[in-house]
């Protein structure tokens, strides 16, 4: 499979120059407890906890100097805007994110500490709220996945996966809107074909799988997606830049239960030292409920912000039921 042109692997490269002194190199951490041949790539410990920075970064270092002066928005569930926050501020920039209703309070608190005006709106008046700001203040909108310098951004962590190891057989990603799967699967496709993309995600989420099985963009209802724990991936739709991009260069998505990906928020804890969000844990709980399915693995952990109350009931809930099989 090859990636379609919107999308090139020296888009990539070009974006691992832009970003390489604003980010943290992740390690490839390997995982011996997982019952396979894996490792982890820990994007929960970039500096606002997540992969986004590496998208948000690029794309707002490459956006035309006047536009960039005026102010950035966008509208965010947490790590995005988090992310356009920090490269906001490292800019020295005006940042707003509109942000909806019942978002994670740690990454909403986080999003303010980075120095950004929040907006809190209903879910369904996001695009609304960013409309308005980009007509009446003139901010450029950067967009949480759909968007070619931020699919190219979030593409520089399989740079370095493919830099750290050799012959993988699979990379196993967390998909929402496509954003970072859709740059992994470009590096993939142009450097390592013979590995498999496999994008996770939560059953209660399920857009992306109906979509490549489909065919087509499929959307999914907000009540049905606001189920999963896995707040970081309840994007509704795929986007329009990144559905082909993925239909070119992944081998398939999976999907997980609520309970296994507490069960992996959990291992990564205890087992890999590691704090994971129910989002950033996808991949892992992918590779834990059939490791024998994906060979010598990589299970991108894409985020680390997880509300307390959370991780507390996935450790109590794996401790449990350690208790009850001894």
């Amino acid at each position: 499979m090859t990636a379609p042109a919107c999308c090139h692997i020296n888009d990539v490269r070009a974006a691992a120059a832009t970003i390489a002194d604003h980010i943290v190199r992740t390690p490839l951490i390997a995982a011996p407890w997982s019952g396979g041949d894996l490792w982890l790539k820990a994007e929960n410990l970039q500096p606002i906890g997540a992969f986004k920075i590496r998208g948000a970064t690029n794309a707002i270092a490459r956006l035309d100097p006047r536009a960039r002066a005026r102010g950035v928005v966008t509208h965010s569930s947490g790590n995005h805007g988090q992310a356009v926050a920090w490269a906001a501020r490292w800019r020295g920039v005006p940042a707003v994110i509109v942000v909806p209703e019942g978002a994670s309070a740690v990454k909403t608190a986080a999003i303010r500490q980075l120095g950004a005006e929040v907006v809190v709106v209903p879910a369904e008046d996001r695009a609304a709220a960013v409309d308005e700001f980009t007509a009446r203040r003139r901010l450029t909108f950067v967009p949480p996945y759909d968007h070619l310098d931020v699919i190219a951004g979030q593409g520089t962590l399989a740079l370095e996966v493919l830099d750290d190891l050799a012959s993988i057989d699979t990379v196993l990603v967390p998909v929402g809107g496509g954003g970072l799967i859709s740059g992994v699967g470009t590096v993939m496709s142009s450097l390592s074909p013979r590995t498999r993309v496999v994008g996770v995600e939560s059953e209660l989420a399920a857009d992306a799988r109906d979509s490549l099985v489909r065919g087509r963009r499929v959307s999914w209802d907000p009540a049905l997606t606001s189920r999963t724990a896995a707040d970081g991936t309840r994007a509704t739709v795929v986007g329009e830049l990144t559905f082909p991009i993925m239909r070119a260069t992944v081998a398939e998505i999976v999907t997980v239960t609520e309970d296994e990906i507490l069960a992996a928020v959990s291992a990564l804890a205890r087992r890999a030292h590691l704090v994971a969000e129910p989002s950033g844990a996808l991949a892992v709980a992918a590779h834990l409920a059939g490791p024998s399915r994906y060979g010598r693995s990589v299970a991108v952990v894409s985020g680390g912000n997880i509300d307390p109350p959370v991780l507390a009931r996935a450790l109590c809930e794996s401790m449990r039921k350690d208790h009850s099989l001894s």
